[in-house]
């Protein structure tokens, strides 16, 4: 089968007679798959209950013939006008009550129950129609779930939000008790008392701020939930999935990963941003851990610029490439693009596609085409997983909690954290997933928990077993204080974490806007920002102070054995550098080793196995070309040539990276 590549396929802006060109095209570019119907409801329904899929069917016939397989989407993203003109009460509104009206996409209440019921009524034609049809490979329900309509305050939510708490709580006493409802006179006396927390003269509650959040994500599921109902009854062969967003609030990812037989990602690197790839790395091992390492679908990227952001850079030469390699390097079985044809209007006619308004005589039909045969030329990737010795946790119920209002600071921004904690990994070489705290963690020589504010007490003794019974964990600042509803856990911060650590946090000193300290450990000195905390050592050793401001000569990094493991503690956001020097000394403690060693600078290394063999790739995401020493004899498949020996003690092979140059090394002979 090999790595799947193609894009979103819209047909229905095309005249008919385009269809057969782009067929031929898309098979010298060495396309196998595209996503089609994302947006085709108003054509195949423009008018209730009156279908026309005759000229689908023509366009998954002629995919059929082209030996091109379709992610059929339930074209359910976007509804025609004629449904939101006939019941307006689909139409999502603000937390101001103003209503969101039709003109873009994604206007409707996910709790709207006329919306749902059209949907699925959609979806029941879809999936009789073309049930067996020899181009249908995979279903692609909805499209970007939480993208523009995040949540809906509007009256139809407000009583499926009521429906969710009386599910939730049963009482209108347990739920005063999780809301903590006796500050401010909030205590309900029955559930058709409670809203959504629409704006308020001042902070809403945020334990009710909290549970909304979680209703939101779940309201969006039920949509996909209610179509997959259909899909599973109708195709039970044909695998489900839906494009999610990068480090995208509304919708967690690991509790809709359940409910997707295999992960797909939209994710558009950002030329202009120097180390997107880093956040493309976090992201990509979030989607491959989400499902235990199995592998996921890229199904949307930009071949060139998007039309989105301020200022919408192309991708330089080489980068659509470098970046396309990125994702299968990290377990990526299909590399697709938003979209296949660059439109002519709409919105979106400035996003760049695989086949440009220039047509083929473009610089991206070229690299599009050329690395469409470039991955047919190395079959066996696919099924491909890796291995990680490290993981790190990310909690989305604790990313909302932390970033609502009223805290000691509002500048703490969960992702940015999370990359903190990443890049010393990733710059090092060193595989990591990214999982839930509730995640099995035995297997880990070394765990990353970087600010889990909110941490249940179970969750918390997941992470004392772990590290009593020889694991190695490293916690940042601000985590293990508040319990599921936001109370902050009694018994003095970090309640549920203090034994393990072995200290106390007596008083949280956030650092202005511009500030920073200095920290040192005798050896190395750096600075650090945006927090830092009051630490009262039991049982801990510190490792660093503080050495100038309000906490001079208190500790700001700890470490304390623990049972059989160590677990080290972080007060403070340090600079990269003496991230970077903190995490390889863990890492060493905990025996966890780079892909490779000594890579250079910008040098990113994976490994991939599977029944198909070993493979390594390396990418180069510096502007220099560089030499990479590899322990043992391998072959470049890209090159079809082996990799010259070394001489003496080093290396027995090295590989000439140019900037943004890529290889993928498989064993000799393989």
């Amino acid at each position: 089968m090999g790595i799947h590549f193609g894009g979103d396929y819209n047909p229905e802006q095309w005249p008919e007679e385009v269809w057969a060109e782009d067929l031929k095209l898309m098979k010298a570019a060495q396309v196998t798959m595209v996503t089609a119907g994302i947006f085709s409801w108003a054509k195949v329904e423009p008018r209730p209950g009156a279908w026309d899929f005759g000229w689908f069917d023509r366009v998954m016939d002629g995919l059929a013939g082209a030996g091109i397989a379709v992610c059929l989407a339930t074209m359910t993203a976007s509804p025609p006008p004629w449904l939101s003109h006939a019941h307006p009460e689909i139409l999502p509104e603000d937390a101001d009550g103003r209503r969101r009206w039709p003109g873009g996409r994604q206007h409707y209440c996910p709790s709207s129950p006329v919306y749902r019921a059209h949907a699925v009524r959609l979806v029941e034609q879809l999936a009789t129609r073309y049930a067996g049809h020899p181009a249908f490979a995979v279903w692609h329900i909805g499209n970007e779930y939480g993208c523009h309509t995040r949540q809906c305050y509007c009256a139809v939510s407000a009583d499926d939000f009521r429906s969710w708490l009386r599910a939730r709580y049963g009482s209108a006493d347990a739920l005063n008790a999780a809301w903590s409802t006796a500050f401010w006179s909030q205590a309900y006396g029955d559930f058709d008392e409670v809203l959504p927390p629409r704006t308020a003269p001042t902070f809403p509650n945020p334990a009710q701020q909290l549970d909304y959040l979680r209703f939101g994500d779940e309201a969006l599921r039920a949509c996909y939930l209610a179509e997959k109902a259909v899909l599973e009854r109708v195709t039970p062969e044909v695998p489900v999935t839906t494009n999610l967003m990068p480090q995208h609030k509304p919708v967690d990812a690991f509790a809709w990963s359940a409910h997707m037989d295999t992960m797909a990602l939209d994710f558009y690197q950002d030329p202009y941003a120097p180390d997107d790839h880093i956040r493309a790395g976090y992201v990509f091992d979030l989607m491959r851990s989400a499902r235990s390492g199995q592998p996921w679908m890229l199904l949307e990227q930009a071949p060139g610029a998007v039309n989105w952001r301020p200022r919408n850079g192309p991708k330089p030469p080489g980068a659509m490439r470098l970046w396309s390699w990125q994702a299968i390097a990290q377990g990526a079985d299909a590399v697709l693009y938003f979209q296949w044809r660059q439109s002519l209007g709409g919105a979106e006619k400035f996003h760049s596609a695989m086949l440009p308004h220039g047509g083929t005589d473009t610089r991206i039909f070229r690299e599009v085409s050329a690395l469409g045969r470039e991955l047919a030329s190395v079959p066996g990737i696919e099924g491909a997983r890796s291995r990680a010795g490290v993981a790190l946790l990310a909690d989305w119920h604790s990313w909302w909690a932390l970033e609502l209002d009223s805290k000691p600071s509002t500048a703490l921004d969960h992702s940015r954290i999370a990359l903190d904690h990443y890049r010393p990994l990733f710059e090092a070489g060193v595989a990591c997933d990214v999982v839930p705290p509730q995640r099995e963690l035995s297997g880990y020589r070394l765990v990353v928990a970087p600010n889990l504010y909110l941490l249940t007490a179970d969750d918390a003794q997941r992470l004392a077993s772990y590290v009593r019974d020889g694991g190695r964990l490293l916690v940042s600042f601000f985590s293990g204080i508040v319990d599921a509803h936001d109370r902050v856990h009694p018994g003095g911060c970090p309640a549920p974490l203090r034994e393990l650590l072995g200290l106390r946090v007596e008083e949280f000193w956030p650092l202005d806007e511009g500030r920073s300290v200095t920290v040192g450990d005798g050896v190395r000195t750096g600075r650090a920002d945006l927090w830092s905390e009051a630490i009262d050592l039991e049982g801990a050793e510190a490792l660093a102070h503080f050495t100038d401001g309000d906490l001079a000569g208190r500790p700001a990094v700890t470490r304390h054995a623990y049972g059989r493991g160590t677990v080290w503690y972080v007060g403070t956001r340090l600079d990269a550098a003496l991230m970077r020097a903190l995490l390889d000394d863990v890492r060493a403690a905990a025996g966890v080793v780079p892909v490779l060693p000594g890579l250079p600078e910008g040098v990113q290394a994976t490994v991939r196995e599977g029944v198909g063999g070993r493979y390594v790739f390396l990418l180069n995401h510096g502007a220099r070309t560089v030499e990479v020493g590899l322990p043992a004899p391998m072959r470049d498949a890209l090159a079809g040539a082996d990799v010259m020996g070394g001489a003496g003690a080093g290396p027995v092979g090295r590989v000439t990276l140019r900037a943004r140059g890529v290889a993928v090394l498989t064993e000799p002979g393989a």
